[in-house]
């Protein structure tokens, strides 16, 4: 909404509200909304400390529904102004938005078909549309890690019935891309016009903002729904686990993606080892080819354009390296080019 022209300090929340006041308003009003339901759940708005092993410590009581109830339709019409207003701005800016194709498989969650970010089975949709649906204790039959020695993250690939390794991308994009429908109205219909704009499956990287819209969306809509279940007010909240310790595998959709946990334990449940996948080291790979995409692009132009470039391409996959290495208008890069080991440009913002 700013412009790609503005200086790099100026591109945050502060700027936003000097330029758009009502938008920037409306977005932390939502912002807002969403903590505050996270801490009538929850107990607190940031770190939760309602959750334990099997459940919640407690029901919600008849005040909290009634405040979860008021809560969610007060961000409905909120979050659907916003999506609007953020969806005209992304979608204007055609240039950027079909910048950077990248080809590649998609790994997200479904239920009967439909979007789901808690429950139901991991869904690997290829290029061609055809699918494979496993469940997250044979993630291992599916999924490879590996270690480099250059970088921390461990890239995760696809294993394809060849043994053949393929890249594969998590986050609001793979998860709109596995998905045949999203379970609630707003939202399904804008997936049906996020499909005519980029295909299906959609290998458009900037149209990960896009599909964040939607899921936005998607979840004001479901936190409706939600609130005037009957359910919900049950006291059954925890169940108690019975059997023997043993080794056990879970997944989630943490906003960056797919987020799995393995753990193995000893007879008295005490953890002997854990691994965790997580999103930005299945996205790391594609991180890497986008990087390729906007240095390429952005050769010619000027450091700034350069750097610039290079970042907006990072960005796209919203990766935890992101918002764990900047500060509000200072993001240090240093961007070396090489073709065929050559050092060919480099650029350097400090």
């Amino acid at each position: 909404m700013l412009g790609d022209e503005t200086e790099p300090g100026q591109r945050n929340i502060v700027a936003l509200l000097r330029a758009f006041p009502d938008v920037a308003r409306k977005a932390l009003g939502l912002r807002s909304l969403g903590q505050r339901v996270t801490e009538v759940i929850g107990g607190r708005g940031t770190h939760p400390v309602s959750a334990v092993a099997g459940g919640l410590s407690a029901p919600l009581s008849k005040a909290r529904l009634e405040t979860l109830a008021k809560l969610a339709e007060e961000a409905l019409p909120l979050a659907l102004s916003l999506f609007e207003t953020a969806r005209d701005a992304v979608l204007s800016r055609e240039d950027l938005l079909f910048s950077l194709p990248l080809e590649t498989h998609y790994l997200g969650t479904v239920k009967d078909g439909a979007l789901d970010l808690y429950d139901g089975e991991l869904c690997l949709r290829a290029p061609d549309g055809s699918t494979v649906e496993f469940p997250e204790d044979d993630w291992m039959k599916y999924l490879q890690e590996s270690t480099t020695s250059n970088s921390y993250a461990k890239p995760v690939s696809f294993v394809a019935g060849d043994g053949t390794l393929l890249p594969f991308r998590v986050g609001a994009l793979a998860r709109l891309n596995c998905a045949d429908r999203i379970d609630t109205p707003l939202a399904d219909g804008e997936l049906q016009r996020f499909r005519e704009l980029g295909g299906f499956p959609c290998h458009q990287t900037v149209m990960y903002h896009y599909a964040r819209l939607i899921e936005l969306l998607h979840a004001t809509e479901k936190l409706a729904q939600i609130a005037k279940d009957p359910e919900i007010a049950s006291d059954q909240v925890r169940a108690l686990e019975r059997q023997a310790p043993r080794r056990a595998c879970a997944h989630v959709e943490a906003p960056r993606g797919v987020l799995i946990h393995d753990y193995d334990v000893d007879a008295n449940g005490i953890v002997t080892s854990a691994n965790l996948i997580v999103a930005t080291q299945q996205n790391i790979g594609s991180i890497n080819r986008t990087i390729g995409l906007s240095a390429e692009r952005y050769l010619a132009d000027s450091d700034e354009a350069l750097l610039n470039g290079v970042e907006f391409g990072i960005r796209c996959y919203d990766p935890c390296l992101s918002c764990a290495t900047h500060r509000l208008g200072e993001m240090k890069l240093e961007v070396a080019v090489r073709h065929q080991g050559v050092l060919v440009r480099e650029a350097r913002r400090s």
